[in-house]
């Protein structure tokens, strides 16, 4: 059941309302209540004009206590209230407006600060970026350290691999647990045991570093995954490295670099990707700024060998001459997905129609979805590699997901609880918290 006082009418008093609505000379409705449950919407339901409305308050119309009853249990006047309640979201109450002229001038200062206080996080956020650009350097080295041991260049010291996980804790219980064994079970099932069981560097397969290691990354992030079609797989196999570089200068930014081996796809050994960001409010509403935005993004050309461009697809049309009858073969060549079409980004408009810029949302949300890969690359993949790869990173973010959404769930509870005249926090046992003093 809806709740009228969001109209400032009291449940109980309903027919009041309406009887004043009436005489006001406003439209009112027919209260006929039609068949109970029927679960019709608005179609049907009839309006009367304000000199029918008048009969309602006569003496021989209904008492005012049936007609709230009425109105209480007809569907199609409560969805009609409820639609004008639906109306009201998100419209001003009024509140403001009605302040006293010295209030609002006071609010105007108010708003004043707030814009000092934007631009203040502005010289924050370039701030931070100059960190960024600091401490990248002293990244580059581990990052060198990675690519090493990814492309099997070095072997890592054993000091480089103590590493403890709870993997490794089930692989010693199963190793104690097989030398009990060992002892119980006969001489030739001790030797089919330690013929099975593999040794470090006797007959174990080694390949160099660490294969399919960024190609594992991009199957186990789901946006990325969604990007990679079959074809592009055979060319993923020859990445061997991510990196990322900050621009540093006024112009906030960032470039993304994937480095590949020789390969029979393309000639460059680097493929890169930059994004443009901005960090200063905008003039005309500062109040949105929300700290720095990717703004735009440009590729690179790939220089695809003859016939293996994976990101166009030719397609061959036989087409019939009207007249004569003849036929010839006509080739057209279309665009196809790929993940190399992420070097090939769309433009964002540039041209002002009536001093706004117009983008239709095709390439809205091309460009929403390119900025979004960009900053999971640059902001999550090349620092966490390794756990991408492994998927512990996967299961955080599930984690950090998972708590958000029962927060929100968790907020729509409270707020029902709020709303319901019924709801008493200190009845049925239920405690409210107490504040714990720091």
């Amino acid at each position: 059941m809806f709740d009228t006082r969001h109209l400032g009418v009291p449940k109980d008093n309903i027919g009041i309302f309406l009887r004043d609505q009436a005489a006001a000379g406003d439209t009112v409705l027919d209260m006929d209540p039609g068949p109970q449950g029927d679960g019709q919407d608005l179609e049907g339901l009839e309006v009367i004009d304000t000199s029918t409305a008048q009969k309602i308050n006569s003496p021989d119309a209904i008492a005012l206590s049936e007609l709230k009853s009425q109105v209480m249990q007809n569907p199609k006047a409560l969805a009609a209230l409820q639609g004008h309640l639906d109306s009201l979201v998100g419209q001003r109450s009024g509140y403001i407006e009605s302040l006293p002229k010295v209030v609002k001038r006071r609010i105007k200062a108010l708003k004043n600060y707030q814009v000092k206080h934007t631009q203040l996080e502005a010289k924050f956020y370039e701030e931070v970026h100059s960190l960024e650009c600091k401490y990248a350097k002293l990244y580059d080295g581990l990052y060198d350290k990675r690519r090493e041991v990814v492309n099997g260049v070095v072997e890592p010291t054993d000091s480089d691999c103590e590493w403890e996980s709870s993997d490794d804790e089930e692989e010693e219980e199963e190793d104690e647990d097989m030398e009990e064994g060992k002892k119980e079970v006969n001489a030739l099932a001790g030797e089919l045991k330690g013929k099975a069981k593999v040794t470090d560097g006797e007959e174990e397969e080694s390949p160099p570093g660490i294969p399919g290691f960024w190609m594992t990354i991009f199957k186990n992030v789901d946006i990325l995954g969604e990007m990679v079609q079959d074809h592009d797989e055979p060319i993923l196999s020859h990445l061997n490295d991510i990196r990322v570089k900050f621009h540093e200068g006024p112009q906030m930014g960032f470039t993304l670099e994937f480095f590949f081996t020789a390969n029979d796809y393309f000639t460059n050994t680097v493929l890169n990707k930059s994004y443009q960001m901005k960090a200063e409010p905008d003039e005309s509403d500062p109040f949105s700024f929300e700290g720095p935005e990717i703004i735009g993004s440009q590729g690179c050309e790939i220089d695809w060998k003859k016939n293996k461009n994976v990101t166009v697809k030719v397609i061959k049309k036989k087409q019939k001459h009207k007249g004569r009858g003849t036929t010839r073969l006509v080739t057209k060549t279309v665009q196809t997905d790929s993940f190399f079409n992420f070097f090939n980004p769309p433009k964002a408009p540039e041209e002002e129609v009536d001093g706004e810029i117009e983008e239709d949302e095709e390439t809205e949300a091309l460009l929403s979805a390119d900025f979004e890969i960009g900053h999971l690359i640059r902001e999550r993949i090349i620092p966490r590699a390794v756990l991408y790869f492994t998927g512990e990173a996967i299961e955080d973010d599930e984690y950090e997901e998972e708590a958000e959404e029962d927060d929100q769930e968790g907020e729509e509870g409270d707020e029902e609880d709020d709303n319901d005249p019924d709801f008493e926090p200190g009845k049925d046992g239920q405690k409210p918290p107490e504040c714990n003093q720091q």
